[in-house]
């Protein structure tokens, strides 16, 4: 899974270490690289493996064939989409136009989010985290366990 928080900066030439733990799931799965497109929801990216990406193609191509929903779907997220591949020493090149989507200039916060993660300008995920913290207190009654996590315990 993506787990935890990393601050990375770009480099002169606009790459950017992506966290060894990630690039370590990746891996796992066979992929040495990761899907980004911008977040419909915050001024960041929204970043998976390819499995995931062809899952949701899979849902917009589920839209009847000639419904407007559709080509909004796949313009937002597939036609915005970027396959990033890492070089030799784990780095990426994000393209500026997602860049300027993120609002990032220098740094950048990877949050891992289980099965995807998400990058960030660290100052606008700061702010997001609280109000996500906040909003998770309120709702904490919202997240239920699986009888199968009750019986061990969990």
């Amino acid at each position: 899974m993506f787990l935890s928080t990393y601050e990375n900066s770009l480099d002169k030439k606009g790459r950017v270490s992506v966290p060894s733990s990630f690039r370590a799931y990746l891996n796992s799965m066979g992929y040495n690289g990761f899907v980004t497109y911008p977040s419909f929801n915050n001024s960041a990216l929204d970043a998976c493996a390819q499995d995931r990406i062809e899952k949701l193609s899979d849902s917009i191509d589920s839209l009847g064939p000639f419904e407007d929903k559709r080509d909004f779907f796949a313009t937002s997220v597939l036609s915005a989409s970027t396959n990033l591949n890492f070089d030799s020493e784990g780095r990426v090149s994000i393209p500026k136009k997602l860049l300027n989507h993120a609002k990032i200039k220098s740094n950048i916060m990877f949050v891992g989010l289980g099965k995807v993660f998400q990058i960030w300008d660290p100052k606008l995920f700061e702010k997001f985290q609280s109000l996500a913290r906040k909003k998770a207190y309120i709702n904490r009654s919202a997240l239920k366990w699986d009888s199968k996590f009750k019986k061990e315990g969990v």
